[in-house]
């Protein structure tokens, strides 16, 4: 494997948005499906969701839902046809990674639960490149030797 997505990363293949191009342009240079794991998955999935009900109450935040069905069902399509791999992961190791990600650079850098989990699954899967487009997690990403081709070092 060599890159490991987060949501971000997914949310801008998902749906258009300032990142959306570049999020295409990197997956159709990939040589193969986009890696991701269940747990990854749900975050998005639920991502989705808590969008469409925000714009449920408020309709100056989030999406409709619509959009949202939109963005499931084509992650949908994209996991029956092989461009999405869901792929196995040993979630006692990624907590003992994250474990020590977070007692190494929380402190300094201020990052997220599912932000360290999933820094710690790209690393436990040997991803070599990190996709994101959130600024403090592609900083946490190359502190820990990954590679941040959408932004950062």
């Amino acid at each position: 494997m060599i890159a490991y997505p987060d949501t971000s990363f997914l949310c801008a293949l998902y749906r258009p948005q300032d990142n959306s191009d570049r999020a295409v342009a990197y997956r159709g240079a990939m040589s193969e499906s986009l890696h991701v794991t269940r747990l990854l998955l749900w975050e998005f999935r639920q991502s989705v969701r808590f969008q469409a009900f925000r714009y449920s109450k408020n309709r100056n935040v989030g999406y409709p839902f619509h959009e949202a069905e939109k963005m499931l069902s084509d992650l949908g399509d994209d996991l029956r046809d092989g461009l999405v791999t869901s792929v196995e992961i040993d979630f006692i190791n990624i907590l003992v990674t994250g474990e020590r990600i977070s007692k190494a650079r929380t402190f300094g850098g201020g990052h997220r639960s599912f932000d360290i989990l999933h820094i710690a699954t790209a690393i436990d899967l040997d991803a070599k490149e990190f996709l994101s487009f959130d600024a403090n997690q592609i900083e946490l990403a190359a502190a820990e030797g990954l590679k941040t081709p959408l932004g950062g070092a």
